[in-house]
């Protein structure tokens, strides 16, 4: 199942400014439905599209320092491979993980 089919259901209720994405999210209904709730659409074309849209390619660049922190969460193999067996167990794992993260950054 492609990502982008479920796209709307995680849009749908979220309060954003922006909505950043790859270009496997360029769909005219995904586009519709962020900029219905107000977002700012920050996703390149793709290749194929008869009129190319403009998106924010300094907002984009940026988009790497969110996909560094989920390879840097998914390095602790305890979040990785779900080895908690409770959510509260996952998500205090995760929350620990991003502390020890966010302190090694300040």
């Amino acid at each position: 199942m492609a990502d982008c089919t479920q796209a709307a259901a995680l849009i749908e209720g979220i309060e954003a400014q922006v909505l950043i994405a790859d270009k496997g999210y360029d769909t005219d209904a995904i586009v519709h439905l962020a900029e219905a709730a107000g977002m700012e659409v920050v996703i390149p074309p793709k290749s194929n599209r008869k009129h190319p849209r403009t998106y924010d390619e300094y907002l984009y660049k940026l988009r790497h320092l969110v996909e560094n922190a989920f390879l840097r969460l998914k390095q602790w193999r305890g979040i990785a491979t779900r080895y908690a067996k409770r959510s509260s167990s996952y998500l205090a794992a995760v929350q620990f993980r991003c502390a020890i993260l966010w302190a090694a950054l300040s």
